[in-house]
């Protein structure tokens, strides 16, 4: 862990005190900023990525300031059936469901924001996490 040291003005008797600081103390000191973290999940990008771009544009009517849209690792869920059901055996199928990802982060949001995306109607298919950091 590494520290770092703050000199104070000496107090009247020439003594100089020193206050030690750790780097997690000092950063969350400073940034005492709250985040509202949105993570959006869609089945088709181009669905996710319109209703990304709504959810921006709502934001920024607002004037809030935002981090992303960043693209998460899209999760792939890969289903084998088999063709037949009694004889042939290694004929089978293969079915796979994307999940396609974006997080978006909007930094400090006021409550006509919060208001605004609350009532923002998204099509169906696309589902949104809310956090509040």
């Amino acid at each position: 862990m590494t520290e770092t040291t703050k000199e104070k003005a000496s107090n009247g008797a020439g003594k100089k005190t020193t206050k030690k600081i750790t780097k997690k103390a000092a950063a969350a000191a400073a940034a005492e900023v709250s985040k509202l973290r949105l993570r959006v999940q869609a089945y088709e990008h181009k669905i996710l990525d319109a209703s990304v771009r709504q959810i921006m544009d709502t934001a920024l009517k607002f004037d809030a300031k935002i981090e992303g849209p960043v693209p998460l690792p899209t999760t792939i869920k890969k289903y084998t059936v088999n063709r037949s059901s009694f004889i042939f055996k290694n004929a089978r199928e293969q079915f796979e469901m994307r999940v396609h990802k974006r997080l978006i982060d909007i930094i400090n949001p006021n409550a006509k924001v919060v208001e605004a995306l609350t009532n923002l109607s998204l099509p169906s298919g696309v589902s949104i996490d809310v956090k509040m950091m």
